[in-house]
C-alpha cells in the first residue's frame, strides 16, 4: 500500500518492535510473501496469466535476490533482541529451502563484512502449503526446523479449487479425505524427525478439526487473536485418547460428508 518497499533500517526496527511487545516469547517471522491473491504495488510484480501456479512466495523471492536480502539482514540483526524463528512460505522443493538457507548465510556474511552485528543460527522453518510440499514432507523435515501447515491454500491445492469460486466451493474443505490424509503424513512426518509443526489458516481455529489434529500429533494451532480462548477451551474438552478414537473412526471414512458427519455427532 506504498510506493516504496521498507528498507533495512525500518524493517529492523519493526521486527524489535515485535520482539520486544512479546517480551520473551518466540517470534516467527515468515519471510515475504507475495503473489498469488498478495499484490504489492510497490515490488512491480508483472502480469501473470495464473497467479496461483506463478511467483509465489519463496519463488518470487528466490528471483528477486536483492530484495531478499534486505529483509533477510533485517531479521539476522533483530535476532540479536530475542527468540526469532524464519519460516519460508510457499516451499515446494528440497531446492527451495536449501536456497533459502543459502541466501540467509549470504545476508550473515555481508553483515559480518560490515561489521554489524547478528544473530547466528536462527531456526528456519517452513510452510507446508503445496501437494508436493507434502510429499517431500519426510526429506523436508530433515533440513527445516519446524513446518507449518497453511490449510487454506493446501485445501486448494490438493483439491484443485477455488475457494472463492461458488461453483466448486463444495469441493473447498478441510474435511475432504484427501487434505486430511496430507495433514496427517505432514505431521507424522514432523513427529517422526522431532520438529514441531503448527497449522495456521481456516482449519486450525475449526472445532471439528481440533481432535484429529491432536491425535495426529500436532504440537501447536496458530489463529486469530479473537479465536484463542475458544481453541484452547475446546483443547481443554479432549483427553489424548478420545481424541485419537475420534480419529481413528473419522479416517476410515471415504467422503467429506461422512468424515463431517462423524466429527459432528
Amino acid at each position: 500500500n506504498r510506493e516504496q518497499a521498507p528498507g533495512e533500517e525500518e524493517q529492523y526496527r519493526a521486527y524489535c518492535q515485535a520482539l520486544q511487545g512479546l517480551e520473551g516469547r518466540p517470534l516467527v517471522a515468515r519471510t515475504l510473501d507475495v503473489g498469488g491473491d498478495k499484490v504489492v504495488p510497490c515490488l512491480s510484480m508483472g502480469e501473470e496469466e495464473n497467479t496461483f501456479l506463478g511467483l509465489r512466495g519463496i519463488r518470487w523471492c528466490l528471483a528477486h535476490q536483492e530484495v531478499f536480502l534486505v529483509q533477510l539482514r533485517a531479521l539476522l540483526r533483530a535476532g540479536t533482541q530475542g527468540d526469532l524463528r524464519i519460516m519460508l512460505p510457499m516451499i515446494s522443493s528440497l531446492e527451495e529451502l536449501r536456497a533459502g538457507r543459502a541466501l540467509l548465510q549470504e545476508a550473515g556474511e555481508q553483515l559480518k563484512a560490515q561489521g554489524v552485528r547478528y544473530a547466528q543460527n536462527l531456526p528456519v522453518g517452513i510452510m507446508i502449503e503445496t501437494p508436493a510440499a507434502v510429499f517431500l514432507a519426510e526429506e523436508l523435515a530433515q533440513e527445516a526446523d519446524f513446518f507449518s501447515i497453511g490449510t487454506n491454500d493446501l485445501t486448494g491445492y490438493i483439491m484443485a479449487c477455488d475457494r472463492g469460486n461458488p461453483a466448486v466451493g463444495h469441493l473447498y474443505s478441510p474435511l475432504q479425505p484427501a487434505v486430511l490424509k496430507g495433514l496427517r503424513h505432514v505431521i507424522q512426518c514432523g513427529v517422526h524427525r522431532g520438529i514441531p509443526v503448527s497449522v495456521c489458516g481456516e482449519a486450525a481455529s475449526d472445532q471439528r478439526l481440533i481432535p484429529l489434529l491432536m491425535a495426529f500429533g500436532l504440537s501447536g494451532f496458530s489463529v486469530p487473536v479473537a479465536s484463542v480462548l475458544a481453541v484452547r477451551r475446546l483443547i481443554s474438552r479432549w483427553t489424548r485418547e478420545e481424541a485419537e478414537a475420534i480419529a481413528e473412526k473419522a479416517m476410515k471414512m471415504n467422503t467429506e460428508a461422512e468424515i463431517a458427519e462423524t466429527l459432528t455427532k
